[in-house]
């Protein structure tokens, strides 16, 4: 041993100035004989260095992690594996390496006994390692029976047992070679052995074993096959190759999918979670329980007044916080959190390595003497630190998302849960759409956090090593670049801000814009019908306007952003340098320094530009904690308010004493109700709108807060709401609702529910598909189901909330007789029916009364017909026309009263899309509704939303073409996206910008290159007298470069930005132009859901992600372009191994981009489902609950989000697969760039290897950045694709030809001739009119009757052109319709359709959206109409704020509004699509004697549902199937007997 160190090893020491190397080289000098093992072209290891340290490290590391990896091993349960060929093969080589161990040692004994001493060495040593191999193969058996199929541990232990061999496995041959024999032969052959056997165990420890035995028994079609993959495979991901390899092949379809491994799937994930939140409830309830006992026993001591005992109990529950959402997140996800944790520590630290690295490699280039196996040995280093580092990283990465993934599925389970059991006041405090939001926003935002949470302490640590190493390196002259660092966090935290603030405006425009469409796409048909198109174009483009500019700032402050972030590392690198070189003159900048410092800047590049972005994420994460929290704590419904065991005997219902409110806070809508309903009785509940009527059912269900009093419902219930809620869902699923088929059963249901018919015209029968919200059926129809739903579930009790007012009057009847009533389906079961059904009364056992929330009276229809109080009454509103008598009233069957009825019944909740959250805002309206209505008799005002609202005019016939399916499946698109789709876009974007952005992005590297050329020629600068000259002259060129580069970042970066922006507005432009344009019948096939997504989703991408994607790919492009420029400009060596490396890159980079596009597709298809189906389950959770179906529908959720994640974990397990290859191409870059380095020596100087390593450094980042963005580009740019596809639709007729314009006049006389005319919905559909010819002169009063589907309104929307001829021809005045502009025709008729449609906006707006009118022209439409008391009662008169849909107006005002906008526009020809069940009797009146008035000269148009509105008009059209049935006056179609006279006698009016 020799203690010296040489002067060799000085000149080492000082050229590897870190204190690491230092440390470590002093270690190895004691033990090793540096002449022999470092300073010579052949080295060694000393005998004594082997045979200690390098053969304990494997031994050492084993029992290192001996202790944690049983602890592990513990708590593995998979069963265990059967004895195999290769674990016995295994076993039996660790017990044989074990044996040539101690053979060794033995060996020793016996030289001892020989009395030749051996070393000591040679006892301890084989000792240890006799051991260790006992260890590992016992370590080999238990790990067979706790079922790990591949150990990490092992092969680990195997790699670094055979590494540490191979060092004295070389010197013995050279030895053996040197000297001609071998001197200890017996150690020598155990040595070989010994080499053998462990180069055979790490084989086979590579192979995995089989599964295990007893493992639960995976019925999976399609495992994931990550669990019995092995260890390498795991750390490569390799297992995920074979996917990679199908996306490649063909698209990726749902069942390539791999199922989710048991630990991921919803039910394990939300079962932990709940249970650690119930932990926390209960705690906190303890605590709650605590400050309660001692308050109260308090307020003991002195007699409370109340108030005080009040106060402080509430003073007490401030102290104690809600259960804490936190902790139960923690304590169910943390642990595996940590795994990743542990991961970044390590992967931090590696990341310093290289940088040292660097420096030994520059030291050794300037080294002359040095002997080249050591630059082979540096590089060989870098490669491998660098490959470590990029399997540490991903494996951190795979437990941060996998965590991500896990938190999403846990919390969104656990909201759908609460949302099923929550009350209705707290369901009220936010709507549908918020909730949704908790489950798509929020938990969204916890996935990104996790992401990069670990950079909360990662970042401050690497930040202080770098630091710690600059300082190393440059001294105090580092703090001037920090300084330079924390002047930049402020600004970047102030562009962040106002980003912020930008964005929040945005969206408020993009909200109200796409509510705008939203309103124009639901009522696009009134909008074409009144030819209103230009007047909301104009609004739309003014808010995408403010959108846009909205936009363009945000452009000027990410340009800006993005500035600072390219130039923060070259700033930081200025100054620190400038500072450096000026301080003092000896202070010398060599490459050494140059580059090294320039690798520690980029290091530090990352963490400080996350750091500031995750604390924003986490204050954004925190309010998405609390909001997700308060929404876990709401109440919940009280499942024991409605006993279900024990009811009076003979009675099925009893409520005594009852007091209900819809909400603690409220006052009781339901007051002292007292009520006996005997089993298998049918009872009608009746009172005006308002009275309680659904809140008694209500409050039956368990539905409303029960204040006092005792309810009790025996056996289970069927439920009816008066909102009939559809599933989206077949046909008979709806029906079935998750129970057993009964074929026999369900037919009659389907009859008794007079379902039959319908199924006929339904395109698919029973298995049509139904959209959401039963889109596709009528209102009628919807109730329908909903009535057979509770039919076929066969309860013991029915509750009945008025389902008849939705159907028609025959209908209403046939359902009455063979489903309620007394012979009906469900006689003998217990019935509660809330109607408005005069005609049904005499016929049910009992009648309850009810008026302001109490019972007035109950009895039966005698009783309290002679009681004459509240119930005569209201025979008296309900049947005006009538006298009262009991027989004649049971054969009543006049529409009329059913009609008055229909408006009282539906007050439907107030949005479509949020249903069930203003039941309470619901009776407010009502009242409302009754006083606004002085005038106009309040008992009959309704605020209900239009019934028919989506229903098409005649909804069956449209349907007969399609398939099973009303709306065609969206197509996702597959395989590459064309080049075209990126041409358009740079046309979109202007094909010399385009050039330009590319051309600066072009010298913004260049500028970058020759800054840091520059920069290594300045370091080559001579050294003289101790000092560099014209150093002045140096930094200044180095700065003007930088600034340069920059200024070009700047500049190229805006106009890409101003690209985008025009490209987002000729898109946007084009779509919305041709979305007005597009005639109707494209709007009745395509959901309005898709084209709203194209300007939301589409619309937003293009705005938004395209260019940032476009940004960062140019960036990473030129940079990696610019990368092998360098390296090859300075050893062209190099570009011999660019071609193989860009062949692999290609490679992976398209089986990824294939795969990974597919997988995102897959992803975004499944996701969706889960949204839709949470906001149908909250619309519907009171049905769910009535037919106790909760967990059913918790399992469906939970499969939906199952069947998302099951994309989802692909996708990110391919950005895992991609990293680690495209990384390992980088880190061979970094590997040749330092062999060449190495190889040419003695040519090159230390700036410009200094130069070419540390871009090679960097490069690993930008190739995988790269092929993420094109991925990225080519999955968004589809967005492009898509708008262009719905901006090229065909369109209608133009709206003005101008040379075919009709006089200003027309028409004069109103007379319009029919001629030979047939019209179809669309092509390749039956015809709906054949060849109809009639002539209607000028003044005419013509009423249009006929049955369902008999092409009543057909022929209305012909007048407007809304159809299109397929033969004959329409003249009006003479003029054929055909010849002139769609707008001159339809602005000359005037239409009051059936659904009054409103849009949001001011009361002027919706009269006169052109301003043609002037305010006293308004004013006389207003009276007439009779909405003039009610306008000038409101503050703004004329600018009174309509809702959506016109939601804060009764639908009767709603009507009288259509018609004052007939009223002013008052044409010669009026169209009456008379409105059916919407409105009330009174409205109708004023509406007919109005127009009978005010239109006395005009030609008028009726489409009537109620015979008796058109009884005295000139003639009336009977339609039958397209064709005139018959056509004459009233009195002498009655006389002929013919098809009218059998509808008039149906009416009885005849």
């Amino acid at each position: 041993m020799q203690m010296i160190l040489f002067p060799k090893v000085k000149g080492l020491l000082e050229l590897s100035g870190s204190l690491e190397t230092l440390s470590i080289i002093i270690i190895i000098v004691c033990i090793m004989d540096p002449n022999i093992s470092v300073h010579t072209d052949n080295p060694d290891l000393t005998p004594c260095f082997q045979n200690t340290i390098l053969a304990w490290i494997p031994s050492i590391y084993l029992w290192a992690v001996l202790p944690f990896y049983l602890l592990y091993l513990k708590h593995y349960k998979r069963g265990y594996i059967v004895l195999s060929m290769l674990s016995r093969f295994k076993t039996i080589l660790g017990v044989l390496l074990w044996c040539v161990c101690w053979a060794d040692l033995f060996f020793s004994f016996h030289e001892l006994l020989q009395s030749r001493t051996p070393p000591p060495v040679y006892f301890v040593t084989p000792l240890i390692v006799g051991i260790t191999m006992v260890l590992a193969s016992v370590l080999i058996q238990y790990e067979r029976l706790r079922g790990v199929q591949s150990s990490g541990v092992l092969i680990i232990f195997w790699f670094l047992s055979v590494l540490c061999a191979v060092g004295p496995f070389r010197s013995k041959i050279i030895a053996a070679t040197a000297q001609g024999q071998i001197k200890d032969r017996f150690r020598f052959t155990t040595f070989f052995s010994y080499f053998a056997l462990i180069l055979i165990e790490l084989i086979l420890s590579c192979f995995k074993e089989n599964p295990p035995f007893f493992s639960p028994v995976n019925s999976d079609p399609n495992p994931c096959p990550e669990l019995n993959s092995g260890f390498l495979s795991k750390m490569t991901f390799w297992w995920f190759t074979s996917m990679a390899i199908l996306g490649y092949k063909r698209p990726l379809e749902d069942k390539d999918l791999w199922s989710l491994n048991k630990d991921d799937t919803s039910s394990i994930i939300v079962q932990q979670l709940h249970k650690e939140w119930d932990k926390q409830k209960d705690e906190w309830k303890q605590k709650e329980d605590v400050a309660y006992v001692k308050t109260s026993s308090h307020v003991l001591n002195h007699v409370g007044d109340g108030p005080e005992e009040a106060e402080v109990l509430i003073r007490d529950k401030r102290q104690h916080k809600e259960p804490s959402f936190l902790k139960a997140l923690l304590r169910t996800f943390g642990p595996y959190f940590l795994i990743g944790s542990f991961y970044k520590l390590i992967q931090d630290l590696l990341s310093f390595v290289n940088p040292q690295l660097l420096s030994v490699l520059i030291g050794f280039i300037k080294d002359k003497d040095a002997p080249s196996w050591w630059g082979f040995l540096i590089a060989a280093l870098m490669f491998f630190s660098a490959v470590l580092q990029t399997i540490i990283l991903h494996q951190h990465f795979q437990y941060c998302f996998v965590t991500g993934m896990r938190l999403r599925t846990g919390i969104t389970g656990m909201i759908y849960r609460k949302s099923l059991v929550i009350t209705n006041s707290a369901k009220r405090s936010s709507t549908v759409g918020e909730i949704v939001n908790l489950m798509s926003v929020d938990a969204q935002r916890f996935m990104d956090l996790v992401t990069f949470l670990n950079m909360l302490w990662s970042a401050p640590l690497q930040i202080c090593l770098a630091l710690y190493f600059l300082w190393q390196t440059l001294g105090p002259s580092v703090l001037a670049g920090v300084a330079v660092m924390i002047l930049l966090i402020p600004l970047n935290a102030a562009i962040a801000i106002k980003t912020r603030a930008f964005q929040v405006e945005q969206m408020r425009y993009k909200d109200s814009r796409i509510k705008l469409m939203n309103e124009i796409l639901s009522g696009i048909k009134v909008l074409k019908l009144y030819a209103w198109e230009p007047s909301f174009q104009e609004k739309v483009l003014e808010i995408r306007k403010n959108e846009l500019r909205v936009l363009k700032k945000a452009a000027y402050l990410n340009s800006l952003s993005t500035f600072a972030w390219i130039s923060a590392p070259f700033l930081v690198a200025l100054t620190t340098f400038a500072v450096y070189v000026s301080v003092d003159e000896n202070n010398i900048l060599d490459a050494e320094k140059a580059f090294v410092s320039l690798s520690l800047f980029n290091i530090l590049r990352f963490p400080l530009n996350m750091l500031p972005q995750v604390i924003s994420n986490l204050a954004q994460t925190s309010v998405s904690l609390k909001r997700i929290q308060q929404f876990l704590s709401h109440d919940e419904l009280d499942p024991n308010c409605v006993e279900t065991k024990v009811v009076t005997p003979g009675y099925t219902i009893t409520v005594t004493n009852g007091t209900f409110s819809w909400a603690k806070e409220l006052k009781p809508s339901l007051k002292d109700i007292h009520l006996l309903v005997p089993s298998g009785s049918l009872v009608a509940v009746v009172g005006h709108v308002g009275c309680g009527k659904s809140s008694l059912v209500s409050a039956l269900l368990g539905e409303m807060e029960k204040l006092e009093g005792h309810v009790a419902v025996k056996g289970s219930v069927a439920y009816v709401p008066q909102q009939a809620w559809i599933q989206n869902a077949t046909l008979k699923d709806n029906i079935l609702f998750g129970q057993q088929h009964n074929e026999q059963k369900y037919q009659n249901v389907l009859e008794a529910c007079a379902l039959k018919t319908d199924l006929e015209v339904l395109p698919g029968g029973d298995h049509t598909e139904i959209g959401e919200k039963g889109i596709n059926l009528s209102g009628g129809q919807r109730q329908r189901v909903s009535i057979a739903r509770a039919v076929f579930s066969d309860a013991d009790v029915y509750l009945l909330d008025d389902p008849l007012s939705a159907v028609d009057s025959h209908v209403a009847k046939h359902i009455f007789d063979n489903v309620i009533g007394p012979e009906g389906a469900l006689k003998g079961k217990t019935r509660m029916l809330v109607t408005h059904g005069v005609t049904f009364l005499p016929q049910v056992d009992h009648i309850v009364v009810l008026v302001d929330g109490k019972i007035s009276e109950m009895g039966s229809y005698q009783e309290l017909l002679k009681q004459n109080g509240a119930f005569a009454e209201f025979l008296r509103n309900y049947a005006p026309d009538e006298d009262i008598e009991e027989d004649e009233l049971t054969m009543l069957e006049d529409e009329e009263v059913l009609l008055a009825e229909d408006t009282l019944s539906n007050h439907t909740d107030l949005a479509d899309n949020e249903p069930v959250t203003n039941e309470v805002r619901k009776q407010f309206l009502r009242q409302i509704s009754v006083i606004s209505s002085e005038g106009e008799c309040p008992k009959k005002m309704s605020t209900r939303r239009r019934v028919c609202e989506k229903k098409s005019a005649e909804p069956p016939q449209p349907q007969k073409i399609l398939t099973d399916k009303l709306i065609q499946a969206e197509t996702s698109e597959t395989g590459t996206v064309k080049l075209s789709v990126f041409w358009q876009y740079m046309k979109a974007v202007g094909l010399v910008t385009s050039l330009v952005i590319c051309f600066l992005y072009g010298c913004q590297n260049a500028a970058a290159i020759g800054a840091n050329v520059w920069l290594s020629d300045w370091t080559n600068e001579p050294v003289i007298n101790g000092t560099q000259r014209n150093t002045s002259m140096r930094v200044g060129v180095y700065a003007a470069l930088g600034l340069l580069q920059g200024l070009l970042v700047l500049i190229s970066s805006f106009t890409l930005a101003m690209g985008g922006i025009n490209a987002a507005r000729t898109l946007h432009a084009a779509l919305l132009e041709n979305k007005f344009h597009t005639p109707q019948s494209f709007f009745d096939t395509t959901p309005t859901g898709r084209i709203i997504n194209r300007f939301s989703k589409d619309i937003y991408v293009i705005d938004e992600v395209i260019p940032p994607t476009i940004l960062m790919f140019l960036g990473t492009f030129f940079t990696s372009v610019s990368t092998m420029l360098v390296i090859i400009s300075s050893t062209p060596l190099f570009a011999v191994v660019i071609i193989p490396l860009a062949i692999v890159y290609f490679f992976v980079q398209r089986f990824y981009v294939a795969t990974s596009r597919q997988l995102k597709r897959l992803e975004s298809v499944s996701r969706s489902p889960i949204y839709s189906h949470f906001s149908e389950t909250i619309t519907g959770a009171s049905v769910i609950r009535a037919y106790g179906r909760e967990n059913s529908f918790v399992c469906l959720s939970d499969l939906k989000v199952d069947e998302n994640q099951k994309s989802y974990f692909p996708s990110i397990v391919s950005n895992r697969w991609l990293g680690i290859r495209i990384e390992l191409i980088g880190n061979f870059v970094v590997l040749f760039a330092a062999l060449f380095a190495v190889l040419g020596k003695n040519s090159l100087n230390a700036g410009l290897v200094g130069l070419s390593v540390s871009y090679a450094l960097q490069v690993t980042m930008s190739l995988n950045w790269m092929v993420r963005m094109t991925s990225d580009l080519e999955s968004n740019i589809v967005a492009v694709e898509r708008v262009k596809e719905y901006s090229e639709t065909e369109t209608e007729a133009p709206w003005i030809i101008e040379d075919k314009r009709p006089p200003e006049d027309w028409p004069t006389q109103g007379e319009v001739e029919f001629v030979d005319y047939s019209v179809r919905y669309r092509k390749g559909m039956d015809l709906v009119l054949k060849a109809l010819s009639l002539r209607v002169k000028g003044g005419e009063k013509i009423g249009i009757v006929g049955r369902t589907g008999a092409g009543k309104s057909s022929m209305t929307l012909c007048l407007f052109r809304i159809l299109e001829a397929v033969k004959g021809e329409i003249k009006i005045d003479g003029v054929r319709i055909s010849e002139i502009g769609l707008h001159d025709l339809r602005s000359k008729i005037t239409i009051i359709p059936q659904d009054p449609v409103l849009f949001s906006g001011t009361l002027r707006m919706n009269l006169d959206p052109f301003n043609k009118y002037s305010e006293d022209e308004i004013w006389k439409a207003l009276e007439l109409s009779h909405l003039k008391r009610f306008v000038s009662s409101k503050p703004n008169t004329l600018e009174y704020e309509c809702a959506e849909g016109g939601e804060n107006l009764s639908v009767g005002q709603r009507q009288l509004v259509c018609l004052a906008r007939a009223l002013l526009r008052k044409t010669r020809i009026l169209v009456l699509d008379e409105a059916t069940a919407a409105i009330d009797l009174e409205t109708d009146d004023l509406i007919q004697m109005t127009i009978r008035t005010q239109f006395e000269d005009c030609t008028v148009l009726t489409i009537a549902h109620r015979l008796n509105t058109i009884m005295d008009y000139t003639r009336v059209l009977v339609l039958d199937k397209g064709t005139i049935a018959e056509f004459d006056t009233p009195s002498s179609l009655i006389a002929s007997r013919g098809v009218f006279y059998g509808m008039a006698k149906d009416a009885g009016l005849a």
